[in-house]
């Protein structure tokens, strides 16, 4: 059985947008392909977990997800009219049993461009580059709607109708008594179909072109982010030139655990600075703090040091850096380590194995032994 995307990140269908994006960041650190090389499951679900949040993330899909599941993303379902969202029932055929059913097809429209003017590239920054900011050089390739053919892929610039699927855009498979429509293989959904194949793009529209540009890494970006480049990206017939949009993949450090602009870190500390409340020095993203810690502090406790975490990439406000104590015993003693413990430990009234409150205990049972 599929899992829905609410059980892929393991929260409730009320859940806020706070709420997913933090269980998204804990998801993807679990399953992140760095810490499970080789793990194809893991590589599975890690994929998964990045489906769900882009759904869920979005106020628009996500209520259409919640109303028709993946099959209303697939579908365009969700419009505001009509019966129940739909324009009429034609359209609710068709988007089971896809345009061919009791209606005509729709085909992409003669002209459109055969790529988007914006374009997307991934870059991965290390943990340092994306919290303290940096400047890259991206090399990354654009498209340049061919001018020998206009774009249309054609030798001619001329196109003709699709001789498969008639015009129409889709073609049909029939499976028993019902017919289903699917985009055409030959054509893609246009329609139309080119006789003679330009020479210079190969039939493709366009020509792949070489470019190279260096950005600014602003202090404080993190994994999903966009960074956009204007008119960096393709350029299409009319000559327009789309943006560039960079996609931020930040790496993650072994010692410090980032959660959006808090840093999270666990730090030994001895039991005798524990006990008497030492002040002890601690690492952080920038060098090191000191935290004092208060007499008797426990295994796993928690502390903040103010303003020791990142800098928040859209304003001036830093955050926190927050220590969890981990207690250290010793596991070996010399002989004259072992002399002042003992010592130690008859000054706290410890006699015959026992402590004062050892004995209380055994007192409150005492019936149990009659």
């Amino acid at each position: 059985m599929e899992l829905d995307y609410y059980e892929i990140l393991e929260i409730t269908q009320g859940a806020d947008k706070d709420t997913i994006k933090k269980a998204y960041r804990k998801m993807a650190l679990k399953y992140h392909p760095d810490r499970n090389q080789g793990d194809k499951e893991a590589e599975n679900k890690f994929k998964l977990v990045n489906e769900a949040y882009e759904v869920l993330s979005d106020d628009e899909k996500r209520a259409v997800y919640d109303r028709y599941g993946k099959d209303g993303l697939k579908g365009g379902f969700g419009s505001s009219s009509g019966f129940g969202g739909f324009e009429d029932l034609g359209d609710i055929f068709s988007s089971f049993f896809g345009d061919g059913f009791g209606r005509s097809s729709r085909r992409k429209k003669t002209g459109e461009e055969k790529f988007s003017s914006d374009l997307i590239v991934n870059l991965r920054l290390s943990f340092k580059e994306a919290v303290f900011g940096c400047k890259k050089t991206i090399d990354f390739i654009y498209k340049d709607s061919c001018k020998t053919c206009n774009g249309t892929g054609s030798k001619d610039g001329k196109l003709q109708t699709c001789p498969k699927c008639k015009g129409s855009g889709q073609v049909g498979i029939s499976q028993g008594f019902i017919t289903f429509a699917q985009t055409c293989p030959d054509c893609q959904g246009s329609g139309e179909s080119i006789r003679e194949k330009c020479s210079d793009c190969k039939g493709k529209g366009y020509q792949e072109v070489k470019d190279q540009v260096e950005i600014s890494i602003p202090e404080g970006v993190d994994s999903g982010m966009n960074l956009r480049v204007n008119s960096k990206g393709n350029i299409s017939k009319n000559g327009s030139r789309g943006d560039l949009y960079v996609k931020i993949i930040a790496d993650e450090d072994r010692t410090f655990i980032r959660d959006e602009n808090d840093i999270y870190i666990k730090y030994p500390v001895f039991f005798t600075q524990a006990i008497l409340g030492q002040s002890v020095k601690v690492p952080t993203i920038r060098g090191e703090a000191t935290l004092n810690l208060p007499k008797g502090a426990k295994d796993g406790q928690r502390f903040v040091l103010e303003k020791e975490g990142v800098k928040d990439v859209h304003s001036s406000h830093i955050g926190n850096q927050i220590v969890q104590i981990s207690i250290k015993f010793p596991t070996s003693l010399n002989d004259e380590q072992e002399e002042l413990l003992e010592k130690l430990s008859e000054s706290f009234g410890i006699k015959d194995g026992m402590h004062q409150e050892q004995k209380g205990f055994f007192e409150k049972i005492a019936d149990w032994f009659k």
